[in-house]
């Protein structure tokens, strides 16, 4: 006969057990949570239409279910160490869409051992590729507390990208992966539809990727993305920074805010300070702000790019102006960077005043309203300038001159 109680409290032991809540459950099957909450408290049993999917996201079989405990005969399975292979296969089938592209030179889709692209280039003498992968740092935590998880796909994507245009690539294609403890059809769908979009934004393809699911080493509700992406360039069109001459003028391409870098910085002031996310800079809140998607630069630059007319370009991440730009000046040159010049954003000028952050640490961390530097030759700035200001602000910080410091900054931000 059987035990109403028992039932559900297996079934709520099983649920718990694999880390969901009642809502996910109930969205697993989907029906309504208040019928899983019923069978938990014994008032109802699972009905037979959706006991064998009930079964096959617990990873326990019907008879476990229907007699309320886990039979001590059977062997080890997949499901048991938390994994269920038939809901994982249906995550896949929904990230299918996302994946779908018009690209003839992706070959094969999901499914596939691996990615099939095709690299014949007619047009290209010495083709190279451009090869980077990257992760969106603690800015993926906040994503997942406040509601950003399409975002930050564009995030991911936004900054790989930017990462081989300055070095002249276009890019064709980009992996992901996923890290999770359990696997929320939901959300991972959300990160790859997130990804796709911002892939298809830039002009390249989502071709595959990695949804590992590790119960035992990544806690319920964690996810870690990452992503790789790699674009090509004429050897001869490479953008190193070789080019780059006394005398040229560099210019700053500004920034929508954060970016993806300082976010550690910015977590331990909110846990300081929890009230200023709700805060109002600029009309947005403070999460509004620093979750903005990462800016992507490719559209605004790839015009310019296989013309000689981009001596140098950084792409302002972590470590700031300094770190960046000082990557691409050559030996015996130095670009001398007036601060006073710089348009700040509000935000930063909230995050400095609030964390009372040093001038030298504020740079170190933050693009600080900078999100890309152009080392053009004097004769070109006006024209380059005119083009970028169709997509983002545009304007000179600085210029190219002998020296030792790859890098010298002169006078001050001005943060008022």
């Amino acid at each position: 006969m059987l035990n109403s109680e028992k039932v559900g409290h297996f079934i709520m032991s099983r649920r718990k057990q694999l880390g969901y809540t009642q809502q996910q459950l109930a969205q697993k099957l989907n029906i309504s949570f208040q019928a899983v909450s019923k069978w938990e408290n014994g008032t109802a049993y699972p009905n037979i239409e959706v006991l064998k999917d009930l079964a096959i996201v617990l990873g326990i079989s019907v008879d476990e279910i229907l007699t309320g405990s886990e039979k001590e005969t059977e062997g080890l399975s997949y499901s048991k160490a938390g994994i269920d292979n038939a809901y994982t296969d249906a995550i896949k089938r929904g990230m299918a869409k996302y994946m779908q592209t018009s690209d003839k030179r992706v070959l094969n889709g999901i499914g596939a051992f691996a990615s099939l692209y095709d690299i014949h280039f007619p047009e290209l003498k010495n083709p190279v590729l451009v090869l980077k992968s990257e992760e969106p740092g603690s800015k993926q935590k906040l994503a997942r507390e406040y509601g950003y998880t399409e975002s930050i796909g564009y995030d991911l994507i936004n900054h790989l990208v930017n990462d081989v245009a300055v070095m002249g690539a276009k890019p064709l294609a980009a992996l992901d992966t996923i890290v999770c403890g359990n696997a929320e059809k939901d959300t991972i769908q959300t990160f790859v539809k997130g990804i796709s979009e911002a892939c298809k934004f830039n002009e390249c393809s989502l071709v595959g990727g990695e949804t590992s699911i590790q119960p035992l080493v990544v806690k319920s509700g964690i996810y870690v993305l990452t992503a790789s992406i790699v674009g090509i360039v004429e050897k001869s069109r490479i953008i190193d920074g070789s080019a780059i001459a006394k005398g040229d003028a560099v210019l700053a391409v500004a920034s929508n805010g954060l970016h993806t870098n300082g976010y550690s910085l910015v977590r331990l002031l909110m846990d300081k300070m929890p009230q200023i996310k709700l805060d109002k800079i600029d009309g947005l809140t403070f999460i509004e702000q620093i979750m903005k998607p990462h800016t992507p630069y490719y559209r605004a630059i790839k015009d310019l790019l296989g013309r000689d007319l981009l001596h140098g370009m950084a792409h302002i991440t972590g470590g700031g102006l300094e770190g960046n730009i000082s990557g691409v000046i050559p030996d015996g040159l130095s670009a001398h960077i007036d601060l006073s010049r710089i348009k700040i954003l509000n935000v930063f000028k909230y995050i400095r005043q609030n964390g009372s952050i040093r001038d030298e640490e504020m740079l170190r961390t933050f693009n600080c309203g900078v999100g890309l530097v152009l080392i053009v030759a004097q004769k070109d700035k006006d024209m380059v300038m005119r083009h970028i200001n169709q997509f983002y602000g545009c304007y000179e910080i600085g210029q190219i001159d002998s020296g030792k410091n790859r890098i010298v900054f002169e006078k001050h931000i001005d943060w008022l």
